[in-house]
């Protein structure tokens, strides 16, 4: 049965909101940059094949801020590369943030941005349609795959754009992560059904299993201060929640059972570590998946 309750990406005014306050509760984005700065660089070494123009896809883009570190390592790796690099992202104020961050950041001129205002559906339809036939060096999809009707199915058409050499890089939550948990447990009642929303690493690398189509994989470490979520009536706790259940007003909308049996779950050990002094931390670790062109 579909869920009777809102998406929070519905609202995307709220959505940004309660993104930008998990950012400040969470270590995402440090364990993210520990990645890009201490593993990427090895996999994008034989990225380009000696090309004076590598080809860069981001998908569900964002604000641009993890984008440009992993250009930048790029760079670093091949220092006298241009980078044509097409930025596709549905959100005009996600794109707007982006532009403010350019305009902010020195020495970017080996870099040409396109901007694409589109889901990766959209993306995609208009890349057939056009019959286009221009190959990707590296194409990253960072939390993105949440809000794909059918992950299996974008990934494959998104590792099809990859050239001699090129990369693919998907990072998601971790299936052994709390999400996972509470998403195995609650799916049903939370997930939106029209996107896949509750898929972590475990779908994806079964998935890929599947089909025969090899991967690489690293544990990224990541943790989430939820203690507000426990304190009725706390406004930074409310848009935890949403954003932890991705249900829009979820303190306020969700049967008072399930609101129950979520913040029952989210004090589990399965879940979260519950520290000294009473901070209940989240398990939000996450797993980066590295794939090759098909052969």
């Amino acid at each position: 049965m579909a869920s009777p309750l809102r998406s929070l990406v519905e609202d995307d005014e709220r959505y940004l909101k309660s993104f930008q306050l998990f950012l400040e509760r969470s270590s995402e984005h440090q364990c993210m940059q520990d990645f890009i700065q201490g593993i990427l660089p090895g996999e994008l070494a034989s990225v380009g094949d000696g090309k004076a123009e590598l080809n860069v896809f981001g998908v569900g883009s964002g604000s641009g801020d993890i984008d440009l570190e992993m250009v930048s390592q790029l760079r670093q790796k091949h220092p006298s590369i241009t980078v044509d690099n097409q930025v596709i992202e549905p959100s005009s104020q996600q794109i707007h943030n982006y532009k403010v961050l350019l305009s902010k950041t020195p020495d970017l001129d080996y870099i040409k941005f396109t901007w694409n205002k589109n889901t990766a559906a959209e993306f995609e339809q208009h890349w057939k349609e056009n019959k286009m036939s221009k190959k990707a060096d590296f194409i990253h999809m960072i939390q993105m795959l949440y809000y794909v009707k059918d992950p299996d199915a974008t990934v494959r058409f998104f590792q099809s754009l990859l050239d001699k050499n090129g990369k693919l890089l998907i990072i998601l939550v971790s299936g052994r992560s709390g999400w996972g948990k509470l998403w195995r447990k609650y799916r049903s009642q939370l997930c939106n059904t029209e996107i896949s929303q509750c898929v972590t690493t475990r779908d994806i690398k079964s998935g890929l299993e599947s089909q025969g189509v090899a991967y690489r994989s690293y544990v990224l470490p990541s943790h989430l201060d939820i203690s507000e979520c426990f304190v009725e009536g706390s406004e930074k706790g409310e848009l935890l929640l949403d954003f932890l259940t991705e249900v829009l007003d979820f303190s306020r909308t969700a049967p008072a059972e399930l609101k129950a049996g979520v913040l029952e779950m989210l004090r589990q050990p399965d879940c979260s570590a519950l520290e000294t002094d009473g901070k209940v931390i989240f398990n939000n670790s996450l797993e980066a998946l590295v794939l090759d062109p098909l052969p």
